[in-house]
């Protein structure tokens, strides 16, 4: 999916027309309401989120498989944004090395500002498209890689120089908003619309945008990581065993899907070198942990592919 690139200098004076923007009728008198009928307004238009993500499933779908091909390839995932679309981009990045085991550099979140935007608005650089460019230069991101540029209101400046850099690299663009292709057009390969309608507090994409984004860099990771071998039946099979929670977890998967006792669990990950997924294999099939890492490379990380082989 592809479209014309905004154009900020032609967009910026009439914001107001976007979905994101328009007031909505139901919060006419937030400020009247009593405490009770605010609380349940918020919960009933919370709703909306997910009717969006049902809404953008194909484009989250078509996503995930791209994203996951690129990656095994050697390439990387980047997010980018500004503002509140750029902080839970950092935020889902920051969630994959201690939930898959890995490496930091594999999916990155670069927002707007840097790291002091994180704690403090810097909400004047998303006007900067040069900004996108330059940041993703200096993470060295290249035409392996793949970019998912995350704008609410689909206008980011910042967003879309990204997005025309990644382009012309030969990149895989993914763009993620809360407004539809007619109202504002983002050139890329593939689109997430998500479709949350007017805030309750007109504008405040944190609230309705900001959790419909969430819950899509939820999917979109974690299906990642799926089609990568990270995950078996349900389990985080990839898991660093690096403190006592995550010991427990652990043995607990291999007691799950092994039958594995904690004794005998907790000697299987040491011979496992702390692998999970290693030590998951050698239970399953008696094999020995270096007979079993050859079978999981051979099989392209994927656990389940190297029991059935």
């Amino acid at each position: 999916m592809s479209g014309t690139p905004f154009s900020a200098a032609s967009g910026s004076s009439s914001r107001g027309h976007l979905l994101t923007e328009q007031p909505n009728p139901r919060s006419s008198e937030l400020d009247r309401l009593e405490t009770a009928q605010l609380v349940r307004l918020f919960i009933d238009e919370d709703r909306r989120p997910q009717e969006a993500l049902a809404g953008a499933a194909e484009g989250l779908t078509a996503a995930i498989e791209a994203i996951a091909e690129r990656l095994r390839q050697g390439g990387r995932l980047f997010y980018l944004g500004a503002g509140t679309s750029g902080r839970l981009g950092v935020l889902d990045a920051a969630e994959c090395p201690p939930t898959f085991c890995t490496p930091p550099e594999l999916v990155q979140g670069v927002l707007a500002g840097g790291a002091p935007a994180l704690l403090r608005s810097s909400e004047g650089l998303e006007d900067l498209a040069e900004g996108g460019r330059a940041d993703l230069e200096a993470r060295g991101f290249s035409g392996a890689d793949a970019l998912v540029g995350i704008a609410a209101g689909g206008t980011t400046p910042y967003v879309h120089g990204g997005l025309a850099y990644a382009r012309s690299l030969g990149a895989l663009t993914v763009a993620m908003a809360c407004v539809s292709t007619e109202q504002v057009p983002m050139a890329s390969d593939i689109e997430i619309r998500l479709l949350t309608g007017p805030e309750l507090l007109a504008g405040s994409t944190r609230l309705k945008a900001g959790t419909a984004t969430k819950m899509a860099l939820n999917i979109l990771s974690t299906g990642v990581m799926v089609r990568l071998g990270k995950v078996y039946a349900n389990r985080m099979v990839d898991v660093a065993v690096t403190n006592s929670k995550l010991e427990d977890r652990a043995l607990g998967i291999l007691a799950d899907l092994a039958g594995v006792e904690r004794t005998e669990g907790a000697a299987l990950l040491e011979r496992s070198g702390g692998s999970v997924k290693l030590a998951l294999l050698v239970a399953l099939t008696g094999l020995e942990p270096e007979e079993g890492r050859r079978r999981l490379d051979s099989a392209g990380g994927l656990l389940r592919r190297a029991l059935e082989a």
